[in-house]
């Protein structure tokens, strides 16, 4: 890894070219932004033994940190999540072009025929943690949307998103856009993250993807706009109207399927009236999957441990799990809203006017009824991939993908219209 003297002098340089090829990249057409994805996708599958071996390097460099076995998983690639990212930029490359799309039309009395188009956001500047998918992910998104983008990968995904991140390149290059289109930040030095917080001449939007600590410094310290992607505090509710074997089915893959990403499950609740019957059961068998269970009150079972106040709004992000009985749907709602993220929440029920209360009282970004919370995430949601799910309330909000990544201006026409 080359050392850089003068970050403010790296950061600068790479603010200057990325202005430069989101203005080429605005109107680049729907055909050669296509090309590049898919030329992009072939790189990376033709290249994944490289991007394999660079991977071990960061696998290495987790160990030697001591990071938790979450953290490794995420840090981890092999043929099939390589496969997943191939997959997610074709996805993204087959989806509907949003630049120039006409949100709404209208003509007025005095002449004019007014249009509201998607366009670009100009220069988008993308700081994430660990998972070097993210790497393919955000660069395919923000080229997808017109967007220049600057990545800034966590220190543990080095090697392995400079690995991706020349893939993205001969995908640029083939379709003959600016190289520039999508920079990777080439140190680990935290100081170019200060630098890329501040620089407002050329970058229109920061998108921190990572643990509650990076997204409060990027929140803290930006004076760019922010998209925040805040930490998932996930929460499942089992109504006294649960179906047994859906929310045990449901219960499990949210918490057990992958314990390191922000849609995994870190909190349940369970309606008193069922605590000691189906509670019982979803707690026994959580324990027989090897998650470590801070309970309270009838869901304290042998095995399990008591819970503290620090576990709840605490994101585990590892096999560990808060549990809970409250009275009723409406003590489940303001525990949420004390405790949660605006993230990810479920309801388990066979209710339709709790299901109803639920959705209507909540506003996370994503609120879900009898299904996984894992399934919080852009690829499930039809957009291929996502650069974050954000979970403030300005301009997007829920998984990001390319659409969320356009503004908006009027085209307005007349006839030689004047005003009187």
């Amino acid at each position: 890894m080359k050392d850089f003297d003068n970050i403010p002098a790296l950061m600068a340089d790479l603010g200057k070219r990325a202005k430069a090829a989101s203005a080429d990249l605005a109107f680049a057409s729907a055909e050669r932004k296509h090309a590049a994805l898919i030329a992009a996708a072939d790189a990376v599958w033709a290249n994944r033994a490289d991007i394999i071996e660079a991977n071990k390097k960061d696998l290495e460099f987790g160990r030697e940190k001591g990071l938790s076995p979450a953290m490794m998983d995420r840090l981890m690639l092999d043929d099939a999540r390589i496969q997943g990212m191939v997959d997610g930029l074709r996805t993204v490359a087959d989806q509907a072009d949003p630049v120039g799309e006409v949100l709404t039309e209208w003509d007025m009395a005095s002449g004019l025929n007014i249009q509201r188009v998607r366009t670009p956001l100009g220069v988008i500047g993308v700081i994430y943690e660990s998972r070097p998918n993210v790497t393919a992910d955000a660069g395919a998104l923000c080229l997808k949307s017109g967007n220049a983008v600057i990545l800034r990968g966590g220190s543990e995904s080095f090697h392995s998103s400079t690995a991706i991140h020349a893939c993205l390149v001969q995908g640029i290059k083939a379709a003959n856009l600016p190289e520039d289109a999508i920079q990777l930040v080439p140190t680990r030095d935290r100081a170019a993250v200060q630098e890329l917080l501040t620089m407002t001449d050329c970058v229109d939007v920061i998108v921190p993807r990572g643990g509650k600590g990076l997204v409060g410094l990027v929140q803290r310290e930006a004076r760019v706009p922010v998209f925040a992607h805040l930490e998932g505090i996930v929460h499942i509710y089992v109504d006294k109207a649960a179906d047994p074997q859906k929310t045990l089915d449901v219960v499990l893959n949210a918490k057990t399927r992958r314990t390191g990403i922000c849609g995994a499950a870190e909190c349940l609740l369970i309606h008193q009236d069922v605590a000691e019957t189906l509670g019982r059961d979803i707690i026994s068998a959580l324990l027989a999957a090897g998650v470590e269970i801070h309970a309270e009150g009838a869901l304290a079972l042998d095995g399990t441990i008591a819970a503290t106040g620090d576990d709840w709004g605490k994101e585990f992000l590892d096999s560990i799990i808060a549990a809970k009985p409250v009275a009723d749907i409406d003590q489940a709602i303001a525990h949420i809203r004390q405790f949660g993220s605006n993230h990810t929440d479920c309801i388990m029920t066979e209710d339709a006017d709790a299901a109803a209360r639920f959705f209507e009282r909540l506003d996370s970004a994503i609120l879900m009824h009898n299904a996984s919370t894992q399934f919080a995430d852009g690829g499930e949601f039809g957009m291929g991939a996502e650069i974050g799910i954000a979970t403030g309330k300005m301009h997007a909000r829920g998984p990001v993908g390319a659409a969320q990544l356009t503004s908006f201006k009027y085209l307005v026409r007349g006839n030689g219209t004047v005003r009187s």
